[in-house]
């Protein structure tokens, strides 16, 4: 009788939501990680007209941020599997945010151009820390959700933020798109340094939300491990996690993914100003439309997928569906090419982008397959293959929309979410995490 007395109330307490409040701040940071990436998208028509500078070196302005994003994602993944998300996201934060202010007060090419690359370089261990901090924080079936709700601040925040950046430059020039900005960065630094913890150091997690996140999948204790083996860098891991065929149908997929994205974070602007006709603050609105479809897509998506998951259905099947539905849906951005309303071109626009949205919970596959211990370094990888693409894709554009059609452009964007499509449907296999 004794005994049982004992155990009812266990049975009984619920437990604790604090994995949601978690979900929260990484919204938050996602939102302020995208702004810094994409501000210069919205400055850049002034911008370049003040500076001078033409089609192809504005490209290579836009790249610049990845060719360092995507050549630190390795390193940055290395040291997401060292160094704990609180202290390791504080100061990336921190120090992308004032590279970001200093972007204002650029008066050259070079300038801008140097500024980018140590924008993209102190970026590069953001979503490996999301991957990170989502995977030590959430059970399997909850994951996709948790992956579409942050994820879906990168796009939220540019629907409702990029016409207000538009009229501060509008009103002040473009110089306060990039402190206003890096502000809000330095501040949210602080904030996330004196908030985050681990789930067995956060106020108010009782041990039944760390029994239903552990015994769900999730790696609560993940810290305390690798605090035990903090091992050099080995170019044996690097090899594990570049010989896996069903890893590469991540790594693929993602950089035909993130063209489409890129096209968004820094062309978008342009095309529609220069290539379209539009006015400045006319496009900003407009603008904000293609962000809120990806929103509502990614949404859709990790619920979708997590609503499959809880219905019985593979994890491989609740993944997959939503990423390669969107690449395919995403290839409809081709219609921009053959009309000539605006709204019609906006409606295909918004179509692709909710594709790309409703495709995005990619990093979920990455939290399912990668080797446990080395699932930062997978993240890294991951995100480097696939943020090769935010140095082609500008760079690509550039030479493409050098004359008087878009057209060409348009028609790459297109094909290489086909590309991405099929990568999802040949090479990933069974989805389960890879055992060493």
């Amino acid at each position: 009788m004794s005994s049982s007395s004992t155990v009812a109330p266990a049975i009984l307490v619920a437990p604790s939501r604090k994995r949601f409040f978690i979900m929260v701040l990484l919204f938050i940071t996602v939102v302020i990680n995208y702004l810094d990436r994409s501000n210069l998208s919205i400055a850049a028509p002034a911008l370049t007209s003040d500076l001078g500078i033409d089609p192809i070196h504005v490209g290579l302005i836009f790249s610049a941020f990845g060719w360092t994003y995507a050549a630190m994602q390795i390193p940055g993944g290395w040291l997401v599997d060292r160094v704990p998300p609180r202290i390791l996201y504080s100061v990336a934060l921190l120090l992308w945010s004032v590279a970001t202010v200093m972007l204002g007060f650029a008066a050259s090419f070079i300038a801008l151009f140097v500024l980018r690359m140590a924008v993209g370089a102190l970026e590069a261990p953001a979503y490996p820390i999301n991957s990170r901090v989502v995977t030590t924080w959430f059970p399997e079936r909850e994951r996709a959700t948790a992956i579409g709700f942050y994820t879906s601040g990168q796009f939220v925040g540019l629907a409702f933020l990029t016409p207000v950046l538009a009229w501060l430059q509008h009103q002040w020039g473009w110089h306060m798109v990039f402190v206003s900005t890096g502000v809000v960065g330095i501040l949210w630094a602080g904030i996330w340094y004196a908030v985050y913890r681990e789930p067995r150091d956060f106020k108010g997690v009782n041990q039944a939300e760390i029994d239903l996140i552990a015994e769900g999948g999730g790696l609560v204790d993940i810290q305390s491990q690798t605090a035990e083996r903090k091992a050099p860098f080995s170019w044996l891991d690097l090899g594990i996690v570049l010989s896996k065929r069903k890893l590469w149908g991540i790594y693929l997929g993602q950089f035909c993914l993130n063209s489409t994205l890129w096209f968004f974070l820094t062309w978008f602007p342009t095309y529609l100003v220069k290539y379209r006709g539009m006015d400045f603050i006319k496009s900003g609105l407009l603008a904000s439309l293609p962000f809120l479809a990806a929103f509502v897509g990614v949404l859709c998506s990790g619920f979708f997928s997590d609503w499959l998951i809880r219905r019985g259905y593979s994890v491989g099947f609740a993944r997959k569906l939503p990423i390669i539905s969107g690449l395919l849906i995403s290839t409809s951005i081709i219609g921009a090419n053959f009309v000539d309303s605006t709204p019609l071109v906006i409606a295909f626009l918004a179509l692709a982008f909710f594709g790309n949205g409703l495709a995005s919970i990619t990093w979920s596959l990455v939290s399912t397959l990668a080797p446990a211990r080395l699932l930062g370094l997978t993240g890294g990888v991951f995100n480097f293959i696939g943020n090769l693409s935010a140095i082609t894709t500008p760079i690509v554009i550039g030479f493409l929309a050098s004359g008087d059609s878009f057209a060409p452009a348009i028609t790459y964007i297109s094909v290489l979410a086909l590309l991405g499509a099929l990568s999802y449907i040949l090479l990933v296999g069974k989805v389960e995490r890879i055992e060493l």
